[in-house]
């Protein structure tokens, strides 16, 4: 099965001086590293990477297998008829996240966004904010990506308000510290 694992600063920072790991280097490094940590925080136009991996049988032992881009290309915000849904949000606001997504590993990659996406803010914690149709009429994120293989969709994600920050937590590294990327939304 294929999952996702953040990719931070965490692996780096624990290397000494001179000596932090680069390009595959770092993903060998990952690898043996006991946890996972938090993956990039973007804006809007801004692109980070992550890794993707998978797990023995048993769920416990996490390898690291490729990598994938994600670019924000746009956050809108948008009323229940412009986001094609019949009822109001039930945590407050609409946001059309589209993002681009891409495999730049060498093997394939399982992306599955779905109840794994999270919103929060100074005032309220981590929320789920997926919703049952979640692409809406774009094309769906949540699919099998083969090494340089992209798509272009987009999320309709219930948030509680204008701001704060979206989270993708499709990471099953059973020693994950944060969520594999996140996006600062616009207020």
């Amino acid at each position: 099965m294929f999952v996702t694992e953040r990719l931070g600063d965490s692996v780096a920072s624990q290397e000494p001086a001179g000596e932090a790991p680069v390009g595959e280097a770092a993903v060998e490094a990952s690898k043996s590293a006991s946890s996972s940590g938090p993956g990039p925080v973007l804006e809007v136009g801004e692109t980070g990477e992550f890794a993707t991996g998978e797990t023995d049988e048993d769920g416990e032992k996490y390898e690291v297998t490729s990598r994938m881009s994600v670019k924000v290309v746009s956050a809108d915000y948008v009323t229940a008829e412009q986001a094609d849904r019949s009822n109001e949000p039930e945590n407050g606001q609409y946001v059309k996240l589209t993002l681009t997504l891409k495999n730049v590993g060498a093997a394939p990659a399982e992306i599955m966004t779905y109840g794994r996406m999270e919103w929060e803010d100074t005032d309220t914690a981590a929320q789920d904010a997926s919703t049952r149709d979640g692409a809406g009429d774009g094309r769906s994120l949540d699919r099998a990506y083969e090494p340089g293989q992209s798509v272009t969709g987009h999320l309709i994600l219930d948030v509680g308000d204008e701001g704060g920050t979206v989270s993708y937590n499709g990471s099953e590294d059973p020693n994950a510290d944060g969520p594999v990327f996140s996006v600062n939304l616009p207020e």
